[in-house]
């Protein structure tokens, strides 16, 4: 004899399973029928407030820092001549101009001989030199906010400091205005 008593949908169940009709619903559904869509490899679709892709036969979400993925992980092969990116300059080249080494060269060959390549390497030295300022700017400003009022010696002391920045306003103040000066000659300097 049964311990358990079956019930309706779980006959229905077994019945599909037995056909095999495994995807077919054991009860009946009242209400409508969302439309299915039939997504291929890449596809990106909006679904539920997620956007999806497929990838390697796998639904897989998709996020904003898929992209910004793809750029900064160097592919085996060159996108411009399908070389193997394996020396020792590709992946330097790779992060700046999204190709290898040698693709680098012959293009830079052509600007030369184009009389373009001037242009090409006072806008690259400008833009260095932009995130340098960028860089300092970030590095100064954390030096200035931050705390040395006290330190932890070797032995584990905590030692207390007399000094420090006594007008971090003013100082940050001139940081932000020598900063925009900085900014303003590599503008100026662009555009001569």
């Amino acid at each position: 004899m049964l311990n358990k008593e079956f019930k309706r949908k779980d006959v229905e169940r077994m019945r599909n399973l037995i056909k095999g009709n495994v995807n077919d619903s054991a009860e009946l559904q009242v209400g409508y029928k969302t439309k299915k869509e039939d997504h291929k490899e890449g596809d990106i679709w909006e679904e539920g407030g997620k956007k999806w892709t497929i990838k390697d036969s796998i639904k897989q979400t998709y996020t904003k820092l898929d992209d910004i993925k793809k750029q900064a992980i160097m592919p085996i092969f060159c996108p411009e001549c399908n070389s193997i990116m394996k020396k020792r300059n590709d992946t330097t080249m790779y992060k700046k101009h999204q190709k290898c080494f040698d693709c680098v060269v012959k293009m830079e060959h052509k600007m030369r001989i184009d009389g373009t390549y001037n242009d090409y390497e006072l806008n690259m030295m400008l833009d260095n030199a932009e995130g340098m300022v960028n860089d300092y700017e970030a590095f100064l400003l954390d030096k200035i906010n931050t705390s040395n009022t006290q330190y932890v010696s070797e032995r584990g002391e905590i030692e207390r400091w007399k000094g420090g920045v006594k007008d971090k306003e003013k100082l940050e103040s001139e940081i932000k205005h020598q900063v925009t000066e900085f900014k303003k000659q590599i503008k100026k300097r662009r555009n001569d």
